[in-house]
């Protein structure tokens, strides 16, 4: 492990709120240790252009309330196949880069993984994103202002619902992961939510619903993950339709709505931990690794368990999501 003297800093994937005030933490802590910093723009696509920047203290000022990212994000297929690292991974060594700092979530460590396992390219991973899928910590940056995105539009949605006597069926984000559906639903109070990881089988569905209707609501709310067997809202209510032809039936789409916006308290000093700490792991010696935090403390976790090993929802929270619903 070479010494660190110049850090490069990328965003990349799906943006989430809060990954500024990670840039922002990893840039004032990287200057505090003397160490220069680079940002690299539009993720994997712009290593592999050389779209390089020079940051300073002054780059990151008035960014920590700021949603999205400073650096851009891009997909990049060219990132996906071996020259496209190759190009990468020179770019990185042509500009003095020692270590990379990889802000994102599974698809931005499995690049990372492949730049250190085929070119020796040291990177720690800040957790950022809002499906707060990745192992090694309890929480990922955008997480939390998601969730409050995601509750005040069903708050909105519950009072119409109400008034009209309807059957709300809305969509939250998650294809692979019921976190932000699991817990919008708690906290909006929903009959029902539908989870990748659980009751996406319709005969279940029917079932569930069912007992809903028996309680003599006057209006239903249910929750549904983008992912799953359902294949989403949408298709979800084309299957119901028949079957519940008597209810005045809705669906919404959140979609996009859940990465914008400015980050919740919650998320800023999230991000400001972990930007902090993914300088000082480097600075210490750990390469191809993420930090997160766990319990509250700072946890040091090799990238590859972070994308390879699935991470659990709280099935406490799906037991009393039943209960209170």
């Amino acid at each position: 492990m070479k010494t660190i003297k110049r850090i490069g800093v990328f965003t990349s994937g799906g943006d989430s709120p809060g990954m500024n005030a990670a840039v922002r933490a990893v840039v004032r802590t990287a200057r505090a240790n003397d160490l220069s910093v680079v940002g690299i723009r539009y993720g994997y696509q712009g290593m592999i252009k050389g779209d390089f920047v020079e940051m300073d203290g002054s780059s990151v000022s008035n960014i920590i309330q700021q949603g999205g990212t400073i650096l851009k994000s891009a997909r990049s297929d060219e990132f996906r196949t071996v020259e496209g690292r190759q190009k990468a991974a020179q770019n990185v060594l042509d500009a003095g880069i020692d270590a990379l700092i990889a802000i994102g979530g599974d698809g931005t460590f499995q690049g990372a993984t492949k730049l250190n396992e085929e070119h020796n390219v040291q990177v720690v991973g800040i957790p950022g994103t809002i499906d707060n899928d990745l192992s090694g910590t309890d929480e990922t940056i955008g997480y939390d202002t998601a969730l409050n995105t995601a509750m005040e539009a069903i708050d909105k949605i519950r009072d119409t619902a109400d008034a009209h006597e309807r059957l709300f069926l809305v969509e939250v984000m998650g294809r692979e992961a019921g976190f932000i559906a699991l817990e919008t639903g708690i906290a909006g109070g929903a009959e029902l939510i539908i989870l990748p990881e659980t009751l996406n089988n319709l005969t279940d569905i029917k079932a569930n619903l069912n007992e809903v209707f028996r309680a003599q609501r006057r209006s239903s709310l249910v929750i549904v993950a983008e992912g799953g067997q359902t294949g989403g809202a949408y298709k979800l209510g084309e299957d119901l339709k028949e079957d519940y032809s008597k209810f005045e039936m809705r669906v919404c789409i959140l979609g996009h709505i859940q990465r914008g916006g400015s980050p919740t308290a919650r998320d800023r000093v999230l991000a400001s931990r972990l930007g902090y700490a993914a300088v000082n792991a480097l600075v210490d010696g750990h390469t191809n690794a993420m930090v997160g935090v766990i319990n509250n403390e700072i946890k040091i976790t090799p990238i590859k368990n972070t994308w390879s090993k699935k991470k659990s929802i709280n099935y406490e929270l799906l037991d009393l999501a039943k209960t209170l619903s």
